[in-house]
Order: C-alpha cells, then sequence, then structure tokens
C-alpha cells in the first residue's frame, strides 16, 4: 500500500512539474488539462479525478468541457490539481503558478505584487500545516496552523474548502481536514494517507457555487427510458465507478450532444452528482498548494513533494 501510494505521488510530482511549465500567456486550458491526463495514462497509472484547471477567482473545480476555448492570460492565477491513481492508491497535488508572459499589460505592479503574495500564503498555509501532522493530532490543530499562516500575509484562508482523507479507491474517504480551526476533535492514526489543500485569498473566504457543471461522480444505478442514457450510464458503471470523471470523457465517447444529453437525464435522476465549479464569493483572487502525505507516530511523508 505504501509503496503504491509512493509511486504515484512521484509520478504527480513530475507531471505537475512538467506541466507547470506551460502555464504562460496564450496556452488553451483544454491543452494543459489533456497534456496532464494523457501523461497520467501513458505512465501506465489511472486518472484519479479530471485535471482541475481553475483560474483568478474560480477556486476548484473547473476543468474543459469539449472544444473548451478558454486562454490562459499573462499574470492569471492559475490552479493545476491533478491526481494519479496506481492499484488504486491516490496521489492528489496542486500548485498555483502566475502565468507567464508580458504580464503588466494586464495588471499593475500592485496587483502583481499582490498575486505573489496570495501563492505565497497558501504554500506558507502547507508547509505550516505539514509540521503540525503526526498521529494523534487532531485535525482542527491543522487546520489552526493553515490559519495562522496564511492570515501573516493579510489574507483569509477558504473556510469552506477542506482536504481529506485517502483511501484505496476513495478521493474523499470521510475525513476532512480544515483550513482554521473548525474544533473538530478528530484525531489522525498512524498509516493514515491525507490531501491537505490551504487556499488563500484576498476575499472573504467564502467560495460558492458558479455556472456549469463539468465533473460528475457515480452514486448509483437507475432505470433509464433512453438507450444512449443507458449505455451512458453501463459506460460509467465500467470505467469511472469510483473516481470522479469529467463530462469531455463522456462527450468523446458518445457525442456532444447524445453525451450532454445524457449526463443532464443521469443528474436529474441522481445516478450522478455534478460538481459546480467553486468562485470566491466577492470574485477575489484564490491561490491553492496541495501534497498527500502519510501519516506517521512522529510527524508524516509527503508523497507528492
Amino acid at each position: 500500500m505504501i509503496e503504491s501510494y509512493i509511486k504515484s505521488g512521484k509520478l504527480a510530482s513530475k507531471i505537475r512539474g512538467e506541466a507547470s511549465k506551460m502555464i504562460k500567456d496564450g496556452t488553451l486550458v483544454i491543452d494543459l488539462v489533456e497534456y496532464v491526463e494523457s501523461e497520467i495514462l501513458k505512465a501506465g497509472a489511472d486518472i484519479a479525478f479530471p485535471c482541475n484547471v481553475s483560474l483568478n477567482e474560480v477556486a476548484a473545480h473547473y476543468t474543459s468541457p469539449a472544444g473548451d476555448e478558454t486562454v490562459i492570460h499573462a499574470g492569471d492565477m492559475v490552479k493545476l490539481d491533478l491526481g494519479a491513481m496506481i492499484d488504486g492508491y491516490i496521489a492528489d497535488t496542486a500548485v498555483t503558478v502566475i502565468a507567464d508572459g508580458n504580464i503588466s499589460e494586464n495588471y499593475t505592479q500592485d496587483e502583481i505584487n499582490l498575486h505573489e503574495e496570495i501563492v505565497e500564503a497558501s504554500a506558507a498555509g502547507l508547509e505550516a500545516a505539514i509540521a503540525t501532522v503526526r498521529a494523534g493530532v487532531e485535525v482542527s490543530k491543522i487546520g489552526a496552523a493553515v490559519h495562522e499562516a496564511i492570515s501573516e500575509y493579510n489574507l483569509n484562508p477558504i473556510f469552506n474548502l477542506t482536504g481529506h482523507s485517502l483511501e484505496q479507491n476513495n478521493l474523499h474517504a470521510g475525513i476532512s481536514i480544515p483550513n482554521y480551526n473548525n474544533h473538530d476533535g478528530f484525531v489522525l492514526d498512524e498509516g493514515q494517507a491525507i490531501a491537505i489543500e490551504p487556499f488563500a485569498t484576498n476575499g472573504e473566504g467564502i467560495v460558492n457555487d458558479a455556472p456549469g457543471h463539468y465533473i460528475y461522480s457515480y452514486i448509483a444505478n437507475k432505470p433509464f427510458r433512453m438507450r444512449t442514457t443507458q449505455k451512458v450510464l453501463k459506460y460509467i458503471q465500467h470505467n469511472h465507478a469510483y473516481v470522479p470523471f469529467s463530462g469531455r470523457w463522456i462527450t468523446n465517447e458518445f457525442g456532444e450532444r447524445k453525451g450532454n444529453i445524457a449526463l443532464k437525464q443521469l443528474a436529474d435522476a441522481m445516478a450522478i452528482y455534478p460538481y459546480a465549479p467553486l468562485r470566491e464569493k466577492k470574485d477575489c483572487f484564490v491561490s491553492q498548494k496541495e501534497h498527500t502525505v502519510i501519516v506517521e507516530k512522529e510527524g508524516c511523508t509527503v508523497t507528492t513533494i
């Protein structure tokens, strides 16, 4: 088990580094997303969830639909969140990159300085959290460390986003790792795998649903009259029963019109769960940094370093 976590972590770290170099003015989000996903598969691993590329005020849960024309501009705050899986053991990691290019065309120097501070803050929050992790620690203590580190920058964490525990074939395994002291007395055990993901913002620190749904999870089998919807459900059950999947993968397989109709019917019937992109309440900028760690008696091993 530990060996598989380490292997998936090394792979995810390598791809994260390579993909980060693509984050520059003029890059299409869909090109970045598809590069990450294809590299995971080329390595013989599985995709733990659709690659997320969330820009500026969007904190999480954006992945490209088919034909996405979203372009990264110089100075954009780009959150790259990816997951690789070997033998079902998941590495979940994220980094925020300020898109390279002629940044001064799009942002003032004060804005550039603020962006850099927001990126530094989530990294500091993650570093503080990792230093706090050990067997026997309450998860609220980890959250307190995150909040304190981000507050040093006069910024807020995202209070209603959390890290999470990981298990085999299970991305969100029931334990939440807060980004502030929520007074949760749950204690971590040696050998647990957790993903710690602080978000930092110059806004209120609350995210709300944005329009659209691009990521889904399978919930339950349901009967459907439409043959295409039945086929799509069976495809999901066979290929994506345990971890989230992209609507783009479905439309690539079944065609855009049929695939989107089926996804809507499946979501309406609660056969699948649709995730909306998450946007900061005041449309302020958000950064994210994330590592997967294995809890140890006197600390932790970071698998995605």
